[in-house]
C-alpha cells in the first residue's frame, strides 16, 4: 500500500509533554544488566556498572537520543529471572547519576516489576515501558495510573523461558494475534485508570516471534493505526534481522557467528527502522542512536513530502 502521513499525537509523560508524528523520536536502550542478547555486560560490571553506563547515556544524548530507556533484567530467550530487588539495585544508581548531572534527560524505565517501576519514577523517570504489556505483574497498571506517567504496553507472546518450545505462527495468524491480545492490555489499563494519552502501543518485535514471523509484523504495521494511539518499534539487533543477513549475505554462517551483533546488525536495522517509520511508528527503540538519527531524518522527509 502506498505511504500514509502519520498522525500526530501529544504524549503526556509524568512532568512534560512530547509531540509525536512531525519527527520520529528515538529512544536510546540502556543495559545494565550482563546477559542482554546483543551487548550483555558491556555497561555493566559489580565494580563499576554506574559510571560506564551513565557515560554511554550521555553519549547516546550527545548523539541525539531524545528518551534514554534503562534496563536492569535480560529478556533474551532463557534469560535467568531477577528479583524486583536486584534489578534495582542494578538500575537505580544510574538513573539518580543521570539525572543529577543532566536533569533535563527524559528516562524511561524498561521493567515489567511494580515496585521498580514505583522506585524508577520517584527517582525522576517519566515512562515505564513494560515488555509484558503489564500482564507479569497485576499490578503494574494501577501502580502507573497513580504515578501518572507515559506507558508503553508492549505485546509479548509467552514468557522468554517458554519461547524455544512455543509452536510456530502462520503469517496469517501473526497480525491478528498482536492486535487482539493487545486490544486486550490496552482495554486493561484503561480500565485501571491510565489516561489514553499517556499510553503508547508497541507489537513487540522478537518477543514470542520466530524468525520471518517478526516480518509479517513489519509489513503490515499500519494497522496497529486502527487504535489511534502512538506506535514505538524495537526492531535494533533482533535475531530474525540476523538470520536472514546469514541466509542471503556472501559471509557463512560461521562467519556471522564470529562478528559481534554490534556490529553485524547495524544495516539491517536501519532497513527495518525505515520500514518502521514509512509503516507509522513514532518511536524506534534502538542501541546505535547516530545510523538511526540519520536514516530516520531522511524517513521523516518522504512522510513530510507525501
Amino acid at each position: 500500500m502506498p505511504f500514509a502521513p502519520r498522525p500526530y499525537f501529544d504524549w503526556h509523560l509524568r512532568t512534560r509533554t512530547l509531540p509525536l508524528g512531525q519527527r520520529t523520536i528515538l529512544m536510546g536502550i540502556l543495559n545494565v544488566t550482563p546477559d542482554s542478547f546483543s551487548d550483555g555486560g558491556h555497561f555493566y560490571s559489580p565494580e563499576d556498572a554506574s559510571v560506564r553506563a551513565v557515560a554511554h547515556a550521555f553519549q547516546m544524548l550527545d548523539e541525539g537520543a531524545h528518551i534514554l530507556d534503562i534496563g536492569g533484567e535480560s529478556t533474551r530467550p532463557n534469560a535467568t529471572p531477577l528479583t524486583a530487588e536486584e534489578e534495582q539495585s542494578r538500575i537505580l544508581p544510574v538513573i539518580e547519576s543521570i539525572l543529577r548531572q543532566r536533569p533535563d534527560a527524559v528516562l524511561s524505565i524498561d521493567t515489567f516489576h511494580a515496585s521498580t517501576a514505583q522506585f524508577g519514577v520517584e527517582a525522576g523517570v517519566e515512562i515505564v515501558n513494560d515488555v509484558s504489556g503489564h500482564l507479569w505483574d497485576q499490578s503494574m497498571s494501577t501502580t502507573c495510573a497513580a504515578l501518572g506517567c507515559g506507558a508503553v504496553l508492549m505485546h509479548t507472546r509467552g514468557r522468554p523461558q517458554e519461547w524455544p518450545t512455543l509452536p510456530p505462527l502462520a503469517p496469517d495468524e501473526v497480525l491478528p494475534l498482536v492486535l487482539a491480545e493487545l486490544a486486550e492490555r490496552l482495554e486493561s489499563a484503561l480500565t485501571a485508570g491510565i489516561s489514553r494519552h499517556k499510553i503508547v502501543l508497541d507489537p513487540g518485535l522478537g518477543f514470542g516471534k520466530r524468525l520471518d514471523e517478526n516480518y509479517s509484523l513489519l509489513a503490515h504495521l499500519e494497522q496497529l493505526r486502527h487504535f489511534n494511539l502512538p506506535i514505538l518499534v524495537g526492531a535494533s539487533r533482533k535475531g530474525f534481522l540476523g538470520n536472514t543477513l546469514a541466509q542471503s549475505s556472501a559471509r557463512t554462517a560461521a562467519e556471522h557467528q564470529t562478528q559481534p551483533i554490534i556490529d553485524a546488525r547495524v544495516h539491517a536495522t536501519t532497513a527495518a527502522n525505515v520500514a518502521a517509520i514509512l509503516a507509522g511508528a513514532h518511536i524506534l527503540r534502538v542501541h546505535d542512536v547516530r545510523p538511526a538519527i540519520e536514516a530516520a531524518a531522511i524517513a521523516d522527509r518522504i512522510l513530510t513530502a507525501l
